[in-house]
């Protein structure tokens, strides 16, 4: 049996809001098809290159904990402590910060989307192939 991810769903509060937050962190875009309106229950938004979905649902449940999935971004083309400073300055705030517990210049840090739902901030390409991480953590 085989199946193929049609696209990832974030339940929410306000999914126009969380929807429109989102869409210039990723650089994605609305769908042609759906209007993702103040007050739809249902936004999805897609990247304009892979086509990759995001559906924001209204619920009506709290976020109570932790996500089990999360989303962890690569910057495209800046630093990854460069794109920290865009995504807080967007309204994004640290959870955790993990950057240098490897060694130099390596791990990431957890942060939040105005609903409370973590993501991290990796670092680019470029810096990994820059500066590998170690193979194994230090002690």
């Amino acid at each position: 049996m085989t199946s193929f991810i049609s696209h990832t769903t974030v339940d929410c509060a306000n999914a126009f809001e969380l929807s429109e937050w989102w869409k210039p962190v990723l650089g994605y875009a609305d769908l042609e098809d759906d209007p993702n309106l103040p007050g739809h229950e249902e936004c999805m938004i897609r990247d304009v290159e892979t086509g990759h979905r995001i559906l924001f649902i209204e619920v009506p449940d709290d976020k109570a904990a932790k996500n089990r999935i999360h989303f962890d971004l690569r910057p495209r083309t800046a630093t990854r402590d460069e794109e920290l400073e865009v995504l807080l300055a967007h309204g994004a705030t640290v959870v955790e910060d993990h950057r240098g517990k490897y060694g130099p210049g390596t791990a990431w840090v957890v942060l939040a989307d105005p609903e409370g739902n973590e993501f991290c901030i990796l670092r680019s390409e470029a810096e990994v192939a820059a500066a590998p991480a170690p193979a194994t953590p230090p002690e």
